[in-house]
């Protein structure tokens, strides 16, 4: 009996087959993983704020220039005058409405040089530094015109109304035309600032 030997066999049940899959997990096919992409920012409004910055311009020059042309024709001769007497109003007679010509002829150049400029920006609408150069320009271009309107405004406040505690008399009822021309020239010159002004926003808002 001792050289008798016993074989048994056993038999894997369903269940028991069950537990030996594998514990791992198969990964995620390649093409659930979507790539972000990452959109360029749009430049097509800074494109759009340079075109209305030359229209702009453009616009300017016409208002400076006018207001330069206006002071420096207005000229009135009263009607009544002798052989040694005479009546007269120009423009040069005051240096602030001298210096009203000279500033808004100034201003009108500025921005006839700076047309080509902001066609570059409208090109190339990243560009900084022609910005940075506009926005510089244009502000002093504000702070000139600003000082020639207001100091020929005030002369013509005073031609209008003139001044008691001076003893200054208002002639605007003598010199019509002379007061109409100037106030004309005074209000086209405030109009020029008011487009400096928007430039310097539009410029400020592309950069």
């Amino acid at each position: 009996m001792e050289g008798d030997s016993t074989t048994i066999n056993i038999t894997e049940t369903p269940k028991e087959r069950k537990g030996k899959a594998p514990l791992l997990a198969t990964p995620p096919a390649s093409s659930s993983i979507k790539p972000v992409v990452q959109k360029a920012p749009k430049r097509g409004y800074k494109r759009g704020l340079a075109i209305l910055d030359v229209v702009l311009r453009i616009a300017g020059i016409a208002a400076a220039l006018g207001a330069a042309i206006a002071m420096a024709s207005t000229e009135e001769t009263l009607p009544f005058f002798t052989q040694f007497f005479q009546f007269q109003a120009q423009y040069d007679d005051l240096p602030a409405f001298t210096f009203f010509v000279i500033a808004n002829s100034i201003t009108a150049a500025y921005l006839a040089v700076s047309i080509p400029i902001s066609i570059v920006c409208i090109v190339r609408p990243h560009l900084v530094a022609p910005r940075i150069i506009l926005i510089f320009l244009d502000t002093v271009m504000v702070a000139l015109t600003t000082a020639a309107a207001g100091g020929a405004a005030s002369i013509v406040y005073l031609a209008h109304n003139g001044n008691s505690d001076a003893n200054w008399p208002a002639i605007c009822q003598q010199f019509s035309d002379f007061c109409q021309e100037v106030s004309g020239a005074v209000v086209a010159s405030f109009l020029t600032v008011v487009v400096l002004m928007v430039l310097v926003v539009l410029s400020a808002f592309s950069l």
